[in-house]
């Protein structure tokens, strides 16, 4: 039991490296802001998830106890990280960007420029001081 338990921690420690690896030679390679945000994001969440996850294996398996406050990390960064790179995604749409130098999404579906809006929300002159 003491081997399996080695090597399945082992694994996990092994794929959360190259997880780390593959999302930070993404981030530098990658040509622009859309496809750059893919590869941070599925390092965050399945790399230090493995880690993460091969801790709590490691303390329960071998010292017998499970810790709480690494699941609750591991909770927190399933949730937020694919939460903030849409946000990110959302503000890079947000600021005009136009369909043209979208990067192809690869489904017959298009990416939501809100060009529509952005032309309906156009500033408008007001005058500050009132008449008299």
């Amino acid at each position: 039991m003491t081997l399996l338990s080695e090597i399945i921690v082992s694994v996990l420690l092994v794929a959360a490296g190259l997880f780390g690896l593959v999302g930070s030679f993404g981030l530098l390679k990658l040509p622009n802001t859309m496809t750059r945000l893919h590869a941070p994001t599925k390092a965050t969440t399945l790399g230090v998830g493995s880690t993460l996850l091969a801790s709590m294996l490691y303390f329960l398996l071998f010292q017998g106890r499970l810790s709480w406050h690494e699941l609750l990390i591991t909770m927190f960064l399933l949730l937020t990280a694919p939460i903030t790179a849409n946000f990110i995604a959302k503000a890079h749409l947000h600021r005009f960007r136009d369909q043209e130098t979208l990067p192809d999404t690869g489904t017959p579906d298009d990416w939501a420029t809100f060009e529509d809006e952005a032309k309906e929300m156009e500033p408008v002159m007001t005058r500050t001081t009132p008449p008299r």
